[in-house]
């Protein structure tokens, strides 16, 4: 049977209102009634209902947060960084993983809309933002996280890419390699295509060399192994000399294969560098350099934008970009 709270009340020999108060208030209430109040909530095992009253005030404590990967310690350490900034103001974060499938992203949305969420964070796969918009027409806040989008409407936290993907095909030319791949998932991904346009740019500016494209279905460990598999299988003469992974678990994938087949050595035959510098990049058996993101400052500052436009403390949009950074390892400096 479930334990309301007119068994509470009926239990301590007080009103309904006075448990309420003590749930709520319990400095209006006498400490000698809250104890009561109190003994008659343990002696009974109530549980409250806190979901019910939330719906009641048209309100909920809980913020959607959805992830293109949550396999990706990238995005955990978002998860980390936006669910900190909430736990301090007493919400709770819910976490979807879209996997980059549109039509799990739109579920999760739906969900989230369903259950009143107060805002939703999210990390989108496409460049059409009609149900985000549509969320906050409808008084839920979204803020996009990882994703830069000035003028969008919304307000946006991310790292900007197009330099990140300069700084690390860059940084591969000055160390003398000519022959780049660039290894990335679905250009409808806006980080991977703002990444290449940054290696494009560096590679345009460097004589003589040249940057071929790699695209794998999704930017797991698994598709790095698949593209390394692929550059292995070419005669030595067709095989690029640097490989510029447009995240860490590609470039894990990647060293992997290399360093299972044993012909290719990293760095002598081919440099190696990942972008978003998760914990493995320093500690893989050849620690490898990477583009280095903020990624809990990115879930802490999108979580506390959201969080003042829930409380009408912020009214326009807002875009935070972050500067990436360069982290050279064994992979690039050998």
């Amino acid at each position: 049977m479930v334990v309301s709270i007119r068994d509470v009340a009926a239990r301590a020999g007080v009103s309904v209102g006075t448990v309420s108060n003590v749930l709520n208030r319990p400095d209006a209430v006498s400490a000698t009634t809250v104890e009561r109040v109190r003994e008659a909530i343990a002696e009974l095992g109530y549980v409250r209902n806190d979901a019910a009253r939330q719906l009641r005030a048209g309100r909920s404590r809980s913020i959607g947060l959805v992830v293109l990967d949550s396999a990706n310690p990238f995005f955990a350490e978002v998860s980390r960084g936006a669910e900190e900034e909430a736990a301090a103001h007493g919400l709770a974060v819910l976490v979807g993983n879209s996997d980059e499938r549109p039509e799990r992203e739109a579920g999760y949305l739906e969900l989230f809309e369903q259950q009143r969420v107060s805002g939703v964070l999210i990390s989108p796969i496409a460049e059409r933002f009609d149900m985000l918009l549509r969320l906050r027409d409808n008084g839920i806040p979204v803020v996009l996280v990882d994703r830069a989008a000035p003028g969008s409407g919304l307000s946006s936290v991310a790292v900007d890419d197009v330099r990140g993907g300069y700084l690390a095909a860059r940084h591969l030319v000055e160390t003398g390699r000519r022959r780049i791949v660039y290894v990335g998932g679905p250009q409808t991904l806006r980080q991977v295509a703002d990444r290449l346009a940054g290696a494009r740019a560096a590679i345009a500016e460097a004589a003589g060399a040249q940057l071929e494209i790699v695209t794998r279905p999704s930017l797991s460990v698994l598709e790095g192994r698949a593209a390394a598999q692929e550059i292995l299988a070419r005669p030595a003469r067709d095989r690029p000399d640097a490989v510029f992974a447009a995240n860490d678990l590609l470039a894990t994938g990647a060293l992997q294969a290399f360093v299972m087949d044993g012909s290719v050595r990293v760095p002598r035959d081919v440099a190696l560098i990942g972008y978003d510098d998760i914990d493995f990049a320093s500690s893989a058996i050849v620690p490898f350099s990477s583009v280095r993101q903020p990624s809990r400052l990115i879930g802490e500052t999108a979580m506390r934008i959201l969080r003042e436009e829930t409380t009408g403390a912020a009214t326009e949009p807002r875009d935070v970009l972050f500067e990436p950074e360069l982290i050279v390892r064994a992979s690039t400096a050998g």
